[in-house]
């Protein structure tokens, strides 16, 4: 741990941008009808909105994490800061979609290159004992980005326009830069060699897996040009990625993935856990929302004011959780949470039916509140406990990483089996789910439909349910985590943090 005389600032601070670039990775789906309008776009063009800011976002992340130790933790994200807020401008003064398509890209690497130094951050200017209730404000953040970000949408859009979305983005960077600037130290740097195989392997891999499995259903899975199919580059991404991990294991330099940071058993499973949580909080919304619009016609900002028991629930225990989660083992929170979300999935599923009384749903949605309470902290706490400093970019770089490759395998896998429900249950299936985008527009289902639909959009939600639950099982194998008392003490997680760095730099000294 490095010695900061205020922590606290420093971590406030970090968390304005992040919650930001949260913020604008769900943001925009409320908005995307009034684009299409303004814009005279096609749904494909309208998709790649946020196609291409997910892509941005998620390629980078294991690149720029290295960067942060490379170059500093704070240099690294004021750039990022400066990136994204002037692409937010960007996007809001398009005129046509091609525009913004390229805003978002450029939007998205500013986000890439903010958000692994938040976690560097905090992993090295808290001591282990005290890095759960930092952790807590981090988790919370992210959790609370993922339920504001369609209410604020709504909002804006109904009241300002759709510019507005990203217009908000301004006077937010501008004052996160400022506090930044001000409260967060100039941290040291540790001097690495740029791993250049790496980082080309890295970023061709996941540009094409995740290419592939973000476009599949544009595509419906088969070409997309000549002899170039969704297949080929979602194989393609894997056998590159393979490579890379290859590379990585026998790589006689510095390599840009620290294999030996998986030696810890809880890095490692909170990778897992976190992936389990992006692929569930993507794709439970999408399901729910349809039906909140398209059979109970409410409206954007309506549907999105029913999670509003989930926001001020997570919100208001993450300082409790914080507090609990550096004295507890962490598992029982981060299972309990996990299990906790998969109820509250299967509990909206069995309401979603034409009749249920609409305020019925604030029910799941307030033990959605409490499920969220218990997951983000006690995962990335768990993660990041014994990363030594010397890792802290790598190591928030892979966890990133994972969340955000999770997030892109719940989007794709939901669309797929909404499509497959709405083809079992839909009278003329296919051709009324073919429908289903252009009635999504409107606003508006027959009532004939109405049944069909809802029990489509029901099962549907049981798949993150059931892949949430994988991550509660994977938290049950967490190690007990030991008592503490920083870097320097001499407590059992100072001596197991030592004693990580030095296997990762034994690794390291091995391989050259």
């Amino acid at each position: 741990m490095e010695n900061v005389a205020k922590p606290w600032p420093a971590l406030w601070s970090l968390v304005i941008g992040f919650f930001m670039i949260l913020l604008d990775t769900n943001i925009v789906s409320v908005a995307n009808p009034r684009i299409m309008e303004a814009l005279r776009a096609d749904i494909n063009s309208v998709i790649w909105v946020t196609s291409a800011y997910l892509l941005a976002y998620a390629v980078p992340l294991l690149i720029t994490g290295r960067l942060g130790d490379r170059f500093g933790p704070k240099k690294l994200y004021l750039t990022g800061l400066v990136v994204f807020t002037l692409a937010s401008l960007w996007c809001g003064l398009s005129m046509n979609v091609e525009t913004l398509i390229a805003a978002r890209v450029l939007q998205g690497l500013g986000a890439a290159i903010m958000t692994p130094q938040t976690m560097a951050v905090i992993t090295r200017i808290f001591p282990p004992d005290r890095r759960g209730a930092a952790m807590s404000i981090w988790g919370a953040t992210a959790g609370m980005a993922t339920l504001v970000g369609p209410i604020l949408g709504g909002l804006l859009v109904d009241g300002l326009g759709w510019q507005w979305i990203f217009f908000i983005n301004l006077p937010i960077g501008v004052a996160g830069f400022i506090l930044v600037l001000r409260n967060v130290p100039n941290l040291s740097t540790h001097p690495h060699r740029f791993d250049i195989p790496g980082v080309v392997l890295s970023a061709v891999g996941l540009f094409l897996l995740v290419f592939g499995i973000q476009e599949g259903e544009t595509y419906n899975w088969g070409t997309i040009a000549g002899p170039v199919s969704v297949w080929g580059l979602i194989i393609a991404g894997v056998a590159v990625l393979a490579a890379f991990g290859l590379w990585q294991r026998f790589n006689r330099g510095e390599p840009l993935l620290p294999l030996g940071l998986f030696r810890d058993r809880n890095f490692s499973l909170a990778n897992i856990g976190i992936t389990a949580v992006g692929f569930t909080v993507t794709a439970f919304g999408l399901p729910l929302i349809f039906y909140y619009q398209m059979v109970r016609g409410l409206t954007p900002t309506q549907s999105a004011l029913l999670m509003v028991p989930m926001a001020v629930i997570s919100g208001g225990l993450a300082p409790v959780v914080g507090k609990i989660v550096d004295r507890v083992n962490p598992k029982y929170l981060a299972a309990g949470g996990l299990v906790l979300m998969a109820a509250a999935l299967v509990w909206n599923s069995a309401l979603m039916h034409p009749g249920t009384p609409i305020l019925m749903f604030l029910l799941p949605s307030a033990v959605l509140g409490f499920a969220n309470a218990g997951i983000w902290a006690p995962l990335s706490t768990t993660a990041t406990r014994n990363l030594p400093p010397r890792q802290a970019g790598a190591g928030s770089g892979v966890y990133n990483t994972t969340r955000q490759f999770g997030a892109v395998l719940g989007s794709a896998a939901i669309a797929v089996l909404i499509q497959a429900r709405l083809a079992a249950e839909l009278p003329a299936g296919r051709q009324a789910g073919a429908a289903g985008e252009g009635m999504a527009l409107t606003g508006t289902l027959p009532e004939a439909l109405h049944s069909g639909f809802s029990t489509a959009m029901g099962q549907s939600i049981l798949l993150p349910a059931a892949v949430v639950l994988v991550g509660a099982a994977v938290a049950l194998f967490f190690a007990k985590p030991q008592p503490v008392d920083g870097w320097g003490g001499r407590g059992e997680a100072a001596r197991s943090g030592k004693a990580l760095s030095a296997k990762v730099d034994a690794g390291l000294d091995s391989a050259s």
